[in-house]
């Protein structure tokens, strides 16, 4: 493991995760031009976001046994061709019916990258390295984000709409050419733990979803990466361009700051999680209270705020994306190798099903306090600082969620390893005697 070889399935593994990125961010940044072009709201725009990630979020827990079963190349492949057929269709659509038969397709194959990469990473590379490797590749993908909000947006804007599409179309044909070339599922003489059929995957499943861990890890990924990705899939374009009058290019580059801002934090927050394991659900706790505050700072002003104020508060919401792969880093954990496929399908159910509900309501809300219909009447300033302010009563709940869970994680902990894992608090004081004691003496 860690050889050559697996560095070039990493190189190639993680370009198939970036152009993923791109298929499912590319609906963001045409959200004024399909308003345009289909003539429709806020709430049907919020449709097709809506129906990707609800299709996304569907086939995780199918997509993790088929992993188990068949390995990840056949199912990275499958959804590079998915997402290429989805979006030639989105290029080609006149109507809004096939634009969503087209996200359908897209949100299907983005839903067999991410967790296949994961499966591969931990065939390839040695477990002490993961954690860190993890958040390196996640981070990386999120470039997918900069080449959506940059030069396909700039295409969009030169070329026109079926042109933009189409292009991206062909990235994703090209990603699946190199996955069929280039990368095996494990390197030669690794023992094959793939489920002999899939009745024995679901077995699998059935055995992680038990597991209290695995189900810390579903609501530390849904508290972490529903709000970056409900702004950066479809809400972010519109807010910034039209409720903060920025300029295509402007918005493209602020866009982007997010995915810079994610790769400078990805790392930290692998180091931490690998250096502090017990400690992982505070961090995700104290990623949560950061992005929290910060749109309340965004949202309270009566009058929109200025560029260093936009910048600071992307800045920090860029922080959840990296901090959503914790919840992988439980997946992991807590579960044998062989049902990871599983285990990690299930966890990325939990951000992506909340993601999908704060796309939904906050489209119904602009909807509710506009009273019109065109993109300045939709999106003015006003309107979104109510409708980013649902975000609160549903991420709230999610936190709920990951409490109960992280209890019972500690109670099996204590029962079936002996660890007990004190407060928070209660560990930084006990630590803070032992330096203060350490000094005097």
């Amino acid at each position: 493991m860690d050889s050559r070889r697996a560095i070039v399935v990493l190189v190639i593994a993680c370009l198939a995760y970036v152009v993923a990125i791109l298929q499912r961010t590319s609906i963001g940044v045409v959200g004024v031009d399909a308003t345009t072009r289909f003539s429709i709201d806020a709430t049907a725009l919020s449709t097709l976001a809506v129906l990707q990630l609800g299709v996304y979020a569907s086939l995780q827990i199918p997509v993790g046994v088929l992993i188990d079963r068949f390995g990840p190349r056949v199912l990275i492949v499958a959804g590079a061709l998915s997402m290429a057929l989805g979006q030639a269709a989105v290029g080609l659509a006149s109507d809004l019916g096939l634009a969503v038969v087209g996200r359908v397709l897209v949100g299907a194959g983005d839903a067999m990258t991410f967790l296949s990469v994961l499966r591969l990473l931990g065939a390839w590379f040695s477990p002490r390295r993961l954690p860190q490797l993890q958040q390196w590749v996640g981070t990386l993908g999120q470039s997918g984000q900069l080449l959506s909000a940059v030069p396909f947006a700039g295409l969009l804007g030169l070329a026109g709409w079926t042109t933009a599409f189409l292009s991206a179309a062909s990235l994703s044909l090209l990603a699946g050419l190199l996955v069929t070339v280039a990368v095996r599922d494990a390197p030669s003489g690794h023992v094959d733990e793939r489920a002999l059929t899939v009745r024995i995957a679901f077995t699998r499943l059935a055995e992680a979803l038990r597991r209290p861990g695995t189900r810390l890890g579903f609501w530390a990924h849904a508290v972490t990466q529903s709000s970056p990705t409900m702004f950066v899939l479809l809400w972010g374009y519109p807010f910034l361009s039209v409720g903060l009058g920025y300029s295509r290019e402007v918005t493209g580059w602020l866009l982007g700051l997010i995915v810079l801002a994610g790769a400078l934090a990805g790392p930290v927050i692998g180091l931490l999680s690998a250096r502090f394991p017990l400690r992982r659900s505070s961090i995700v706790l104290g990623i949560v209270a950061m992005t929290a505050i910060a749109w309340a700072a965004l949202l309270r002003p009566e009058n929109p705020p200025p560029l260093p104020a936009v910048i600071v508060f992307l800045t920090i919401l860029a922080v959840g994306g990296p901090g959503s792969l914790i919840g992988f880093d439980f997946a992991r954990t807590f579960n044998p190798s062989a049902s990871h496929g599983a285990a990690t399908g299930f966890v990325n159910v939990g951000g992506f099903v909340t993601t999908l509900v704060l796309v939904l309501v906050v489209g119904l809300a602009l909807d509710a306090v506009s009273g019109g219909t065109t993109p300045a009447e939709l999106y003015a300033w006003q309107n979104w600082r109510v409708a980013f302010a649902v975000q609160y009563p549903i991420i709230g709940l999610a936190v709920i969620g990951l409490i109960a869970a992280r209890r019972r994680t500690r109670r099996r902990l204590v029962e079936e390893e002996g660890i007990a894992v004190a407060p928070l608090w209660t560990a930084l004081v006990v630590n803070w005697r032992r330096r203060g004691g350490r000094r005097r003496g």
